[in-house]
């Protein structure tokens, strides 16, 4: 591990659909791998391209039913409106379970907690997220904050694009200190 690349060697997985918040996946994906992370952005099937809000493209790199949580170290949930669709995932929603109970990153921002919410692993745990979702978020257990960011320990949350710095300074300072 460099400090460069302070990430060197680990992976990351993200979840992509369309309709996705543009930002919210490219900025972390983008930082993370400067980092020097392996990301791997993971749809309902690999090779596809899935369009953003904004009409940004994704190309999927793999399809999130080949996904193993015990392969990767740690997860970034985007938001905007693909949670939704997301959430009603098994798949999606057991990996999310495996990564918590593994005590491995779980980031999630704006809408991305719906994910989290749907997986049942927030009760107790202090977050943020969209004030859309708050009513979701304190009504499945969590412990609502607002702030641009909020670590609850491998628990990272952040409330909107404007807030994706202190999320990625998170983030990498969550997977630094294992």
């Amino acid at each position: 591990m460099s400090d460069s690349q302070p990430l060197a060697g680990q992976r990351v997985l993200m979840f992509v659909e369309d309709i996705y918040e543009d930002l919210e996946l490219w900025y972390p994906k983008l930082r993370l791998i400067e980092a020097g992370a392996e990301v791997v952005v993971a749809g309902p099937e690999a090779n596809q391209t899935y369009k953003g809000k904004h009409s940004y493209p994704c190309k999927s790199d793999a399809r999130i039913a080949d996904m193993q949580s015990a392969k990767f170290d740690g997860l970034v949930v985007p938001g905007g409106f693909m949670p939704d669709k997301l959430r009603r995932d098994p798949k999606v929603l057991s990996l999310v379970s495996e990564f918590a109970q593994a005590g491995k990153l779980v980031a999630a921002i704006c809408h991305g907690g719906w994910i989290p919410i749907s997986a049942k692993v927030y009760k107790g745990v202090r977050v943020t997220g969209s004030p859309g979702i708050k009513d979701d978020l304190i009504n499945a257990g969590a412990l609502w904050e607002d702030a641009a960011v909020v670590v609850d320990r491998h628990f990272v949350s952040s409330r909107k694009p404007d807030d994706l710095p202190a999320f990625c300074q998170a983030i990498l300072q969550v997977m630094t200190s294992k």
